[in-house]
């Protein structure tokens, strides 16, 4: 009797689980469009969390990131050479000219939707802008990859090339972080497979119809290489450049991915 090997596969849902995910991602693409317009010159990231996590709750959902292992914001937001993970706090202060990523997920009857978006606070000066478009426009290239019978790192491989057609657009370099990407999600918000942002293709796990993947390129106008602060989560760029991150919460399937974030 012989034994086959069992084909590996990115996790997948049902359809009903998808529309589920989605119940849960629109509430944390709700909450990004609340924050982003109460992000003016003067407002504390303390304040922006507390946007959020009342546009959460008032949904019925609950904020996935306050208290998870001990993180003490509904947000993540990152400020300027602050990568990711930034915590908000009372003493930072938005500034004109701000480039601010803030990163978002919430649970809405078991489900995670997990996003994350980078914009400027009033007028960005051009590279900045610049920097945040190329994160986006690497993100999108991801999710066109997200098709049944590609592997994970064709994903991987699909950010990389959208990293790297931007970077010849602007005329600038970017640097891809290294150590950090996207990841599995579902009834928990990180779960196996870990997404690199770069790579070669054609390895890792199988997409198939209902694979989920959180797809987060950061991208720097600098160095891939960063360190933690003191507070143990706060990731911030070695040499000071500015950093910018977008993330959707994505699905394969029969007719193309869908993005189960979806900003109102």
């Amino acid at each position: 009797m012989a034994f086959g090997r069992k084909r590996k596969v990115v996790p997948f849902r049902s359809a009903g689980e998808l529309d589920a995910m989605a119940a849960a991602g629109a509430v944390v693409g709700a909450a990004l469009v609340a924050v982003r317009d109460a992000a003016k010159p003067g407002v504390s990231t303390l304040e922006l969390d507390a946007v959020a996590e009342a546009v959460i709750r008032d949904a019925g959902a609950v904020p996935s990131f306050l208290g998870y292992h001990g993180f003490t914001g509904s947000i993540c937001s990152s400020i300027n050479d602050r990568v990711v993970h930034g915590i908000p706090n009372s003493s930072d202060v938005l500034a004109e000219g701000d480039l601010i990523s803030i990163d978002c997920g919430a649970i809405l009857d078991g489900w995670h939707g997990d996003s994350a978006w980078t914009f400027g606070v009033g007028a960005v000066i051009e590279a900045d802008e610049q920097l945040s478009e190329a994160t986006r426009l690497s993100m999108e290239a991801g999710i066109a990859a997200m098709l049944p019978g590609n592997r994970l790192t064709d994903v991987s491989h699909a950010i990389e090339q959208g990293t790297l057609a931007a970077s010849a657009v602007h005329g600038r370099t970017y640097g891809i972080v290294d150590g950090y990407g996207g990841h599995g999600i579902g009834r928990e918000m990180h779960m196996e497979p870990f997404l690199a942002n770069e790579g070669a293709p054609g390895k890792g796990p199988e997409l198939v119809v209902g694979s989920t993947l959180a797809i987060e390129p950061m991208l720097t106008l600098g160095t891939h290489e960063t360190r933690v602060l003191d507070d143990d989560w706060t990731v911030v760029t070695t040499d000071g450049s500015r950093s910018a991150h977008w993330e959707h919460t994505v699905a394969v399937t029969e007719d193309g991915p869908r993005i189960l974030t979806l900003r109102p």
